[in-house]
């Protein structure tokens, strides 16, 4: 593709020594730039693109965009942001797969995975192709293999290329998590979407947005890219939800789902056993007894989300919730890796996630038993949830065990020190920071009918360590312990 082609919907500031010349891909990462790449100095948290020009010009690289002028004798693009302005270039180069997509973007802080994967299935059983994109990689269909990600939502040439992929694989259906750090970050610009799904918005994310404000804001950025006649679904019990309504274009059609306020798909008679949810589910053309194998109230507005989407877009709710009942959920969500006593691996690392598995965890508790939670915070994240977090995990489970999540660059003790600031008394908690030690005093301390939250990685197979990543997966280790 010629270079004034590739950047004709971008915003430039100004062309330095400019020719048209053919470029062949677009490259942000000097160590991975091939002959014919434009390569976009990217700023980041520790490095700067730009400092790498020189060798991605070295390696191939026929342009270069940046922000500021460089002293290199290739084609230079001068824009305001270079962050903003790589996905408007990478949807030109990959020809703008998402129009001839029925985009469905889930947002929100907790249900992301889970909403796609169910829409995902629910789209399958009408008969229709439906690839996912998010936390665990894409796939192109529901039985398929994941692809490696490396974000919730892929930078926008990845995201552009996978785009193309499933557009080329004849999919028509598109369910996809959008992060709040891909929408600020626009990595998703470019993207058409038809549909919004907003699951809820609880605290998370502040090392990088700062204020709740800021964090709503980022994910309003989806509702703001709807056009008329396009479809928003949104969570009505959620706090925020006014507030998101409230960023619709005219003509967006709204479809609302809920427990607790009056919305277009709603649940009544919940209840919880071992073998998983049941209620009724109320829509505007009839009830239906829904029997789900998923447990937790949380499991109950991801499956009104995914069948909202369903109501909005006209698929058979019989068929779609029959396609639903049966599942066990996503790997790492709630997921049951051994019995007795029963043991849950859970992703749940934000104050709303911990409640709302241990609450649901508590349902299913035996009333002699104890709830017993294992727990621990990340690294070079948001520190004000982690008191927060040993709150709740103090007022909500019977026994605690503080230990490591991926501390990254910080000391482990300094940050289950900051969680046990939220404790009333730490005279019952038990602190171990090796995270597998942790898992192993689980046998030790649980009874047969007790029940086990351990929260935080989910489906994580790794540690993030100061210097180093390792293999490391709770649910191994689980089974490594009880197992042998």
């Amino acid at each position: 593709m010629k270079l004034s082609e590739l950047v004709s919907e971008v915003n430039v500031k100004e062309k330095y020594n400019f020719k048209d010349v053919d470029v062949t891909g677009i490259s942000y990462n000097s160590k991975t730039t091939k002959k014919g790449d434009i390569f976009v100095c990217m700023r980041g948290e520790h490095v700067d693109g730009h400092n790498f020009a020189a060798g991605a010009v070295e390696k191939g690289a026929v342009a270069i965009m940046c922000e500021t002028k460089l002293e290199l004798d290739v084609p230079q693009v001068i824009v305001a942001s270079t962050e903003q302005s790589i996905a408007p270039m990478a949807n030109v180069f990959y020809h703008k797969p998402s129009q001839s997509l029925n985009m469905i973007g889930v947002t929100g802080t907790n249900g992301k995975t889970t909403v796609t994967h169910l829409i995902q299935k629910i789209i399958e059983s009408s008969g229709n192709g439906c690839a996912l994109i998010g936390t665990l990689g894409y796939k192109l269909t529901s039985d398929g293999e994941y692809k490696e990600a490396k974000h919730t939502t892929p930078q926008a040439p990845e995201l552009q290329h996978t785009l193309t992929v499933i557009k080329d694989a004849g999919i028509k259906y598109v369910s996809m998590e959008v992060s709040s750090h891909s929408l600020v970050q626009n990595r998703v610009g470019g993207c058409e979407y038809n549909c919004g799904v907003f699951t809820n918005l609880t605290q998370d994310h502040l090392d990088y947005h700062v204020t709740m404000e800021r964090y709503f804001e980022a994910k309003a950025l989806l509702f703001k890219r709807l056009k008329s006649g396009d479809v928003a679904v949104i969570n009505k019990d959620d706090s925020w939800a006014d507030r998101m309504v409230a960023e619709l274009a005219d003509g967006v059609k709204l479809y609302t789902f809920g427990i607790k306020k009056d919305a277009d798909i709603k649940a009544e008679n919940i209840s919880f056993s071992p073998k998983g949810a049941s209620f009724d589910c109320i829509t505007p053309d009839k009830k239906y007894a829904i029997q789900l194998s998923m447990n937790g109230m949380f499991s109950v507005y991801n499956v009104l989300a995914a069948l909202t989407v369903a109501y909005a877009y006209g698929f058979d709710l019989d068929k779609a919730i029959k396609t639903l009942e049966p599942l066990k959920g996503v790997a790492g969500r709630f997921e049951i890796v051994e019995h007795h006593p029963l043991v849950i691996v859970d992703y749940a690392h934000t104050p709303d996630g911990l409640k709302n598995v241990l609450n649901a965890a508590r349902e299913i508790t035996p009333k002699d038993s104890k709830l017993i939670c294992v727990f621990g915070c990340g690294g070079d994240r948001d520190a004000t949830k982690r008191p927060k977090m040993g709150a709740i995990a103090e007022e909500l489970s019977d026994r605690v065990i503080v230990t490591s999540d991926n501390p990254r660059s910080e000391d482990p003790q300094q940050i289950i020190t900051d969680i046990l600031a939220g404790f009333k008394t730490v005279n019952d908690v038990i602190v171990e920071a090796d995270r597998g030690k942790a898992i192993a005093l689980i046998k030790e301390i649980a009874h047969k009918d007790d029940v086990v939250v351990l929260a935080g990685k989910g489906h994580e197979n790794y540690q993030i360590l100061n210097d180093r990543t390792i293999h490391f997966d709770d649910r191994e280790e689980v089974r490594k312990v009880f197992e042998g």
